[in-house]
């Protein structure tokens, strides 16, 4: 009886630590599961970090195109303004050699009365000519002025916009 109650003894003994193993074991399982669920939400937020960059990067582009477009308009607005102010000086300063020539006629003629008539009516017709003239250059100097005024704008805007995205 006394073999028995040794080995009831030793049974009882293995048993508690067959259950402090499986404690450990399935403290460990535990400790594996937590982990686990840490890698599938970093795994999460990585996916979510690349589809940002990736978002980010292509508004990035995207912004550099529509800045290079801009400059490129800007730049031939202030070519195509510089060639319109060129040619209005063109014009303003033929317009004044047909005054300064008109006004030597009259006086080379002054004394025949019909050509003074012809010629008084030819400079109120060219003055009349200059009158419109003038007005079309101002609107069209207001016009191109307004244009490039909206080119630099939208760039300002576009470029204001850039800076809007947040950063993580």
């Amino acid at each position: 009886m006394e073999d028995s109650g040794a080995i009831l003894y030793q049974i009882s003994c293995l048993k508690q630590m067959l259950d402090q193993v499986n404690e450990e074991i399935e403290s460990n399982i535990q400790v594996t599961r937590e982990i686990e669920s840490e890698m599938v939400k970093c795994t999460e937020f990585e996916a979510a970090l690349t589809t940002r960059e990736s978002q980010l990067t292509k508004s990035l582009y995207i912004s550099h195109f529509e800045i290079d477009g801009l400059l490129s308009v800007s730049a031939d607005s202030r070519n195509s303004l510089k060639f319109l102010e060129d040619e209005l000086s063109c014009l303003t300063t033929k317009r004044d050699e047909m005054l300064k020539r008109i006004e030597r006629k009259r006086d080379i003629e002054n004394g025949e009365n019909d050509e003074m008539v012809s010629l008084l009516s030819e400079k109120e017709r060219l003055e009349n000519e200059i009158h419109l003239l003038d007005k079309k250059n101002n609107a069209f100097r207001n016009s191109m002025s307004a244009f490039v005024e909206e080119v630099l704008e939208d760039l300002y805007t576009s470029n204001a916009g850039n800076t809007l995205y947040p950063s993580f």
